[in-house]
């Protein structure tokens, strides 16, 4: 490779890490954005041992040879001022100096009745409906029943985070201070029975996002973050970027904050459609909203009896929305174009995750105009 070659492509690498970077930044709009930026390309360095490597090969101007072959876990790996490499953004990272330990599941005991009943609220969960049945059951058996009661805190913004938690019974309280100068935290949402929270720390290993009240007398099931980071952290960072990328294209959701967003992401289902087959039919009950992830599709309205195009969908553009708002019958036939992939909310996420709908579309006032007109 000569040296032409070798700077194109150092370039192209430098490139990719800024523009995710970028892309991150906008995600999460911090007042500090230098600090932020110099804390997220701290923990870019331990993330990569792959860009990590490259930087030492640049530095002593291996050959990629050398570079290819080079062990990065031998190399002099600095830790000065380590604590800080943690971030809302570092995702936990094992290496020479942060050995990952030799994996145990732990086992709490349960009825089978029990073991069911966890199971079919794990399923209704995003993150969990990849595992296979043998990734369930590590799962089930870690789960540790908790009890809280009446105005207990369950979670508190800024603190470490140790567990994820799944709503058994009873219901609580989301509130999130947007800014650390805010005198009160903002209500943000209710957790039910089914639903999930806490797992933005272990995904990321960053402090608690928000804090979670316990509304009334509330029986949770907790997963321990060995055993996510073990079984099922992996597949769900995939997951959630693929699903975060989806939204990131949605103009109307541009105004919600990240951390809506990433409640989106849990609530969203995927499938997949072949050319020509229809994804909703003009007159029926509408209980979904799409976003199209991949391909295309087109609209059609009937006509006296004929099938008239109206509109076209692409990567990033969303229907089905008014049926849900306005409690109408489908206003089109949406039939897929291409082979495409579409992430959906049932009628419920819909309200509860981007509801009250108002409070969204007066945030997207002059752009709502402009869907609803075509």
């Amino acid at each position: 490779m000569n040296n032409k070659e070798r700077i194109t492509k150092y370039k192209e690498k430098v490139n990719d890490v800024i523009q995710k970077m970028i892309y991150e930044l906008f995600k999460s709009q911090p007042e500090n954005y230098i600090d932020w930026m110099i804390q997220y390309l701290e923990s870019v360095r331990f993330q990569s041992s792959k860009a990590f490597s490259t930087k030492i090969a640049i530095e002593y101007n291996l050959s990629s040879e050398e570079e290819e072959n080079e062990e990065v876990d031998e190399l002099p790996l600095p830790v000065k001022n380590a604590k800080t490499f943690r971030s809302s953004v570092s995702a936990e990272v094992f290496g020479v100096h942060n050995k990952k330990e030799n994996f145990i599941p732990r086992v709490i005991p349960k009825t089978e009745e029990q073991k069911q009943q966890i199971l079919e609220k794990l399923m209704k969960v995003f993150m969990f409906q990849a595992l296979g049945q043998h990734e369930q059951e590590i799962v089930v058996n870690a789960m540790e029943e908790k009890h809280y009661t009446k105005d207990d805190w369950v979670i508190t913004q800024g603190d470490d985070g140790a567990e994820l938690y799944i709503v058994f019974s009873g219901e609580l309280d989301c509130f999130r201070k947007m800014k650390p100068t805010d005198p009160e935290p903002k209500f943000l949402k209710k957790y039910k029975p089914g639903d999930m929270f806490g797992e933005l720390s272990l995904l990321y290993n960053s402090p608690r996002a928000a804090s979670i009240q316990a509304k009334e007398d509330s029986v949770l099931f907790a997963l321990d973050r060995s055993t996510f980071n073990n079984i099922v952290k992996d597949a769900t960072i995939k997951k959630r970027l693929q699903y975060e990328e989806v939204l990131s294209k949605v103009e109307l959701l541009q105004s919600m904050e990240a951390y809506e967003k990433t409640q989106i992401c849990d609530g969203l289902k995927e499938q997949t459609y072949q050319k020509g087959e229809v994804i909703i039919q003009e007159g029926e009950e509408g209980d979904k909203f799409y976003m199209v992830a991949e391909g295309t599709l087109a609209a059609y309205k009937d006509n006296n009896g004929q099938q008239v195009e109206v509109l076209r969908y692409q990567p990033g553009d969303y229907f089905g929305e008014l049926a849900l708002i306005h409690k109408l019958p489908r206003q089109a036939t949406i039939i897929a174009e291409t082979q495409c992939v579409v992430v959906y909310l049932d009628s419920n996420s819909f309200l509860r995750l981007l509801g009250p709908v108002e409070d969204i579309l007066k945030r997207n006032a002059e752009t709502y105009k402009k869907f609803i007109q075509n």
